[in-house]
């Protein structure tokens, strides 16, 4: 069989798993891709020998289904979180914040969490921060060597991981899993996208 036959269905099956990987992270609030990719080849029939899509075409299938199915209310529910995050920019605006995943890039619902990346000499001086303030907060694993703590405080509107990284880290570009480049955005970078 020619090699570009054999490419077809593959691609035709990538696209099936990101659909259906998509809607599994909107409607049941899954916010790991890999995850979300192996549920989705699992409900289609697929092996996991399946060629996954990468995270961005899952990530444009998740602007497509918001998007289609969940319009006006997506839109104010990220209107909601990007206020929340402003915020909380403001608030830790000490630790040279910077606003960063799906509330930023666009693709955030109700389960998502906001998350926040913030510069310090230790994780200590954000929890006296936060004691100091009487806001609780706990402390989750960081899923990255290069981050000191992620500390999860909630707010009216949804979850927030304070994501504590070391201030030399501050100019070193992050990026996803998949080697994509992680946006981020300072409070003033953040009020021009709300005023929009």
């Amino acid at each position: 069989m020619p090699r570009h036959d054999r490419a077809r269905p593959l691609n035709g099956a990538r696209a099936a798993i990101a659909s259906a990987a998509a809607r599994l992270m909107a409607e049941d609030g899954i916010t790991d891709y890999h995850l979300a990719k192996r549920k989705a080849a699992r409900q289609l029939g697929l092996t996991e020998h399946v060629g996954f899509p990468d995270n961005a075409e899952v990530e444009a299938e998740l602007r497509a289904y918001r998007s289609l199915y969940q319009g006006e209310d997506h839109e104010e529910q990220l209107l909601a979180l990007r206020h929340t995050a402003l915020e909380l920019l403001d608030l830790l605006a000490d630790f040279r914040p910077y606003l960063t995943g799906s509330v930023l890039e666009g693709t955030a619902g109700e389960h998502s969490a906001i998350d926040i990346l913030l510069f310090a000499d230790s994780a200590k001086e954000v929890e006296i921060f936060l004691l100091n303030r009487g806001i609780d907060f706990v402390h989750v694993e960081p899923r990255n060597e290069r981050v000191e703590a992620v500390l999860v405080m909630e707010t009216d509107t949804a979850s927030a991981n304070l994501i504590v990284l070391p201030p030399q880290q501050e100019r070193v570009s992050l990026k996803y899993r998949d080697g994509r480049p992680r946006e981020r955005a300072r409070a003033d970078a953040l009020r021009a996208l709300l005023s929009e």
